[in-house]
């Protein structure tokens, strides 16, 4: 599965995840738009809830590209 299929499946689903790496926080349609298209065609595997990885050409899993982060819910009323 390519980083495009993984972001593209994450932006239908309309999961509010941010992928975070060493630059910033990003939604998946954000990075489909952003990175270029041989980025985009990086063999990548998702384990859900945690983070998006680069898979080798040998089959391992790689650098970990994107590590998956969930805003925090809005809060009502007065923080303490």
């Amino acid at each position: 599965m390519s980083l495009k299929d993984i972001l593209e499946k994450m932006r239908a689903a309309g999961d509010p995840v941010l992928l975070q790496d060493g630059d910033g926080e990003w939604r998946a349609a954000e990075l489909l738009e952003r990175l270029s298209p041989l980025r985009l065609r990086t063999a990548a595997y998702l384990q859900p809830g945690l983070y998006i990885a680069e898979i080798s050409p040998g089959g391992y899993l790689g650098r970990v590209l994107f590590r998956l982060h969930r805003p925090d819910p809005p809060v009502d009323g007065p923080v303490i």
